[in-house]
């Protein structure tokens, strides 16, 4: 398989810790967003949609969506399980991941914040207090909705799912941005025993080829 991919990515980032979680190998082609590189013809012939991830499969077809493509992978290789095998967990642990990927990711996409100082003219300060104010209102939404469901080591339930895949990326980025992430004890202790799981640190962006910290 081949992952193109951007190492800050937040939707990438999901997916690079569904593989690893999942033991799969893969070849990984970096995408420089910063750069403009999604936009550029190369690119385009393999997403029309001009975003990252995209993820080829050995049969050379290509899916786009971060959400969709680790369904895919779960659906394909089951083992270990990124969601629960009851319908009620399913939509537990969707509902987690969405909120994190519907709620918060899309207002502090690059895309936005671009657009933010570029077209609205709104000033580098002003721009980070808007990505702060939206991490901390969708986390704080997280906490509460976690609050409510027994008190697990991960998001829900023992080993990761689909809710840690989208929940670490984020506080990743909440971090990078100076965003306060105190008063979240269930969050924060789910991303710390994710943080301890080799595959969430193979993920992550320092070990990607394509890292420029």
């Amino acid at each position: 398989m081949k992952l193109y991919n951007y190492f800050r990515s937040s939707a990438s980032f999901r997916v690079r810790i569904a593989l690893e979680l999942k033991g799969l190998g893969y070849d990984y082609i970096p995408v420089h967003l910063v750069k403009g590189e999604q936009k550029q013809a190369a690119y385009a012939a393999v997403s029309p949609s001009l975003l990252v991830p995209t993820l080829e499969t050995d049969a050379g077809l290509r899916l786009g969506q971060s959400m969709a493509i680790i369904e895919y992978l779960d659906e394909t290789h089951p083992e270990p399980p990124l969601l629960p095998s009851d319908p009620l967990g399913r939509a537990r642990v969707r509902a987690l991941a969405q909120l994190i990927a519907c709620e918060i990711h899309p207002l502090n996409n690059l895309r936005v914040l671009k657009y933010l100082v570029r077209d609205l003219k709104v000033d580098e300060e002003s721009k980070n207090t808007w990505y702060r104010h939206w991490v901390r209102d969708g986390l704080e939404t997280f906490e509460r909705e976690l609050s409510l469901l027994p008190a697990t080591t991960y998001c829900y339930g023992e080993s990761p799912s689909l809710a840690d895949c989208c929940l670490v990326p984020q506080i990743f980025n909440g971090r990078r941005m100076n965003a306060n992430l105190d008063g979240l004890p269930r969050t924060m202790a789910a991303f710390d025993a994710c943080m301890a799981n080799p595959a969430f640190q193979k993920a992550q962006p320092s070990n990607c080829p394509d890292n420029e910290a």
